[in-house]
């Protein structure tokens, strides 16, 4: 994606955010990248994350890659959600990255992902394939908080897998843990390599990880709050 001309300034509140996060319901990525003065790539296949990149831009959020939210002074995530034309997610959600070296010694009230899910805007938008990028439509937004259950098995799924990363038992992760979060290869390729240690507490070569959340979350969410395209 080209340089953009009109990136928006951080939103000095939530409700300014809001009201930003509202006005992009119902237009295509195509109207607003051209409002932004921006290019859209002909298709995502090298370019995962454009719009994500896209609604960061035009919301004014402000982290980039850091680990925290991207709205840091709100407090407050961005998670764009492609989704079918019946409103269901078409794939896992990307929360953040693990620390191998950081994740052993750190308890969940100050953890990424508590951080990253303590507050998250949601964009839903159309992520069918035969759909044009610039032709696909934004919906209607969600400003979403965990409720203490979810939370209590947010925390229990993450204690789980980071239990395991904290004892070096890197062959027993596997997608199928984790009932909302999981863990998933996180890695431009399956050559790229990270150290980390393993049981004895030696240095090893792991394949870059991150936790995500399951399609089914994010379709209960989106199931019980009527989030529809508009």
């Amino acid at each position: 994606m080209a340089a953009p001309a009109n990136r928006s300034s951080q939103p000095r509140s939530i409700a300014e955010l809001w009201a930003r996060a509202e006005a992009l319901a119902g237009q295509t990525l195509g109207e607003v990248a051209r409002d932004q003065g921006v290019a859209l790539p002909p298709d995502m296949r090298r370019h995962k994350g454009v719009v994500g990149e896209l609604c960061e831009r035009v919301l004014g959020a402000s982290a980039g890659s850091r680990a925290e939210p991207d709205f840091p002074d709100l407090g407050v995530e961005l998670k764009t959600l492609p989704v079918d034309p019946s409103g269901r997610p078409l794939e896992s959600t990307f929360v953040c990255s693990i620390p191998p070296g950081e994740i052993g010694d750190v308890e969940w009230e100050h953890c990424r992902v508590r951080r990253k899910l303590a507050h998250v805007l949601w964009i839903p938008i159309e992520g069918v394939r035969q759909i044009p990028l610039h032709r696909r439509r934004i919906g209607s937004p969600l400003l979403w908080t965990p409720s203490p259950e979810e939370e209590a098995q947010l925390r229990f799924d993450w204690e789980e897998l980071a239990g395991l990363i904290g004892r070096g038992q890197h062959d027993a992760i596997s997608g199928h843990l984790g009932k909302w979060l999981q863990i998933r290869p996180k890695a431009a390729n399956s050559h790229a390599r990270r150290r980390a240690f393993d049981e004895d507490g030696g240095l090893i070569d792991a394949m870059p990880r991150g936790f995500y959340l399951r399609a089914t979350f994010t379709a209960r969410l989106i199931a019980e709050s009527f989030v529809t395209l508009r």
